[in-house]
């Protein structure tokens, strides 16, 4: 089974407001590039695009180390998730979950690959981590 890195960041000028992610995908001697953006969207879901958009590049099932500074992408898919899905989808307050469209996207998606959440502290010094900041950030539409 291939190892693949996966780096990922998003970023919104205004929240809510233009947005952009970007991911890098490591394996072996290669590497891909990845980012997009949109014009009327929120820093949270633009953190889950990324993602999304990385794990969807995968043409076969991977053990992939996703590498993120975002605690509320890893939090919702390592300690959150579990719990939506029995209340049939609301929070602990009853209330509908946020991005669910892509929190569900996301969770059929690493049903296929064997995945590591790693979090990275933003702005750290990571070269990958930055270099996916640096491509959420250009992908803003209107910069």
């Amino acid at each position: 089974m291939k190892p693949v890195e996966l780096y990922t960041d998003g970023a919104c000028s205004g929240n809510p407001g233009p947005g952009g992610w970007g991911a890098v995908l490591i394996w072996g001697d290669h590497r891909r590039e990845l980012s997009g953006g949109e014009r009327e969207t929120t820093n949270n879901r633009m953190e889950l695009l990324a993602v999304i958009r990385g794990i969807e590049a995968l043409n076969r099932t991977c053990r992939v180390n996703i590498h993120t500074d975002s605690t509320y992408v890893m939090k919702g898919m390592t300690e959150w998730m579990a719990h939506w899905k029995r209340r049939g989808w609301r929070t602990a307050a009853r209330k509908p979950v946020k991005n669910e469209d892509l929190w569900r996207q996301l969770d059929a998606l690493l049903t296929d690959h064997h995945v590591k959440w790693r979090w990275v502290r933003g702005h750290s010094g990571v070269p990958e981590n930055e270099r996916a900041d640096a491509l959420a950030r250009e992908a803003i539409p209107g910069r």
